[in-house]
């Protein structure tokens, strides 16, 4: 009868382990890519600004030597990312790929003037900072006009910023969710040894020396779930290249090196501290509360 009932513990021992390794890892992972999102939500966002395009049409006097002088000064700038020279026959040429017709035939010339293409820096993307730049780039007298669609540029920062607040609403629920998730599946565990605990206490065992296996067996515990959801996380990395693959494009190890220590962090803080008061409780608890 008493091999029966250890057979029994053990299996209800290792099935809480089990458990909560599965838990740990899953709401592990789940905060990884939520990470992920986050990590790549600022990058992504400059990668959309940096795509709004300025174009500056130039007068139709001014001679190329001094259009590449332009460009060279603008390139020189601080919110300038990138530039590109249209000359009036590119210009032309795209035009009439557009249109599908050859509409210079019909006019006889080529009424397009040379243009300069332009990518803002990220940081210089609000329509304020658009503006001022305008203005600025108005003041040379080779400039012509400023052209770039104001509406789109508020709709990208408005709806930027809509995006970043729902992120981080859901960021605080969701870290909030899987640390009382994490929480009560280690303390499930705990519970299923609390008699230990108790027999351990008896026989005048300390606090520290009876919950010190608890936590490092929690840390180790978190340590495996980590390395577990990290390499989940890889695949789920992997998985998004090869069907995305300008995903590349924006994203950077460094981000994966912070994300992957984050989620180990998060595996071994969250455990070990869960895990120390789980076991706490059952040190305080009275006899005849154990069986409740």
């Amino acid at each position: 009868m008493a091999k029966n009932q250890e057979k029994y513990t053990r299996r209800r021992l290792r099935s809480s382990y089990f458990t909560t390794f599965v838990s740990t890892t899953l709401v592990l992972f789940m905060l990884g890519v939520l990470g992920l999102v986050i990590f790549h939500a600022k990058k992504l966002s400059d990668h959309v600004k940096e795509n709004i395009g300025i174009r500056i049409m130039i007068k139709e006097d001014v001679r190329e030597a001094d259009i590449i002088q332009l460009q060279k000064t603008l390139d020189a700038t601080n919110y300038i990312k990138s530039t590109e020279y249209i000359t009036p026959e590119r210009a032309a040429s795209e035009l009439q790929d557009e249109l599908g017709e050859s509409f210079i035939d019909f006019l006889g010339y080529n009424p397009l003037p040379p243009s300069i293409d332009l990518r803002l820096n990220a940081d210089y993307t609000t329509i304020e900072q658009i503006s001022a730049i305008e203005e600025e780039l108005l003041a040379n007298k080779s400039v012509k006009e400023v052209f770039y669609q104001r509406s789109l540029v508020h709709a990208i920062n408005k709806n930027l910023r809509k995006i970043s607040l729902i992120l981080l609403g859901f960021s605080g629920v969701l870290l909030f969710i899987s640390i009382a998730l994490i929480n009560n599946t280690i303390r499930l565990s705990v519970y299923a040894k609390r008699f230990i605990i108790r027999s351990m206490r008896l026989v005048g065992a300390t606090q520290g020396f009876i919950r010190r296996p608890f936590v490092v067996k929690g840390i180790v515990q978190g340590l495996y779930s980590a390395f577990v959801a990290i390499i989940f996380l890889c695949a789920i990395i992997y998985y998004a290249q090869q069907e995305l693959p300008e995903l590349i494009e924006i994203q950077d190890f460094e981000i994966f090196a912070s994300l992957f220590a984050m989620v180990i962090f998060c595996g071994i803080i969250i455990s070990s501290i869960s895990t120390f008061f789980a076991v706490r409780k059952f040190l305080r608890m009275k006899t005849d509360d154990l069986y409740y």
